[in-house]
């Protein structure tokens, strides 16, 4: 797996070995960044990755040019493996939670320009994030939630659901607020 675009790119990051993550393949992750780059601005913002993972997520975003990153991650390994990788490029804008996503979500408070989750494709009860963030009030005004999905999952019926796109077997479902109606 590798960076993908702006001050990172061609940079490889490789997992630890022996962990059950499923990262996001460079296939899909440059289907999104393709979306992303001509849907909104990447400079400049504030990213929130949950089931961070590697962190590749993130980093991409702080590649191109973000202004801090959050990564959630609850597994050890991968936790200490994204603070090991954050040293190693002497990246300050990449702050990492150890944490459960659902209780994160439940209990944190701010607000990001985008939101990016890639829970285990198997994991029951992923399909509430859309909710949780909305009731958490984190997403701005004008941000974007998007949601790794298997192709077999239907997240269309949510309020704020904006459309889908699928890359492989790896599905995006994005999420925005809806627009206001002019008064």
């Amino acid at each position: 797996m590798r960076i993908i675009g702006g001050k990172y790119r061609g940079r490889r990051i490789d997992p630890p070995k022996g962990i059950e993550a499923r990262p996001t393949t460079d296939y899909a992750k440059e289907g999104l960044f393709n979306i992303l780059q001509h849907s909104v601005p990447l400079e400049d913002i504030r990213v929130l990755d949950l089931f961070s993972g590697t962190g590749n997520i993130a980093l991409e975003f702080l590649s191109r040019g973000a202004s801090n990153a959050l990564s959630v991650e609850q597994d050890r390994t991968l936790f200490a493996y994204q603070q090991a990788l954050a040293r190693k490029l002497e990246e300050t804008n990449w702050q990492m939670v150890k944490s459960d996503v659902f209780t994160f979500l439940n209990t944190h408070r701010g607000t990001y320009d985008i939101i990016f989750a890639d829970p285990p494709f198997r994991m029951e009860g992923f399909e509430r994030i859309p909710t949780l963030v909305r009731e958490g009030g984190l997403l701005a005004e004008d941000g974007l939630l998007i949601v790794e999905h298997p192709g077999e999952v239907d997240l269309s019926g949510d309020p704020w659901f904006w459309k889908h796109r699928p890359y492989g077997n790896v599905h995006f479902s994005f999420f925005r607020h809806p627009p206001t109606p002019d008064a």
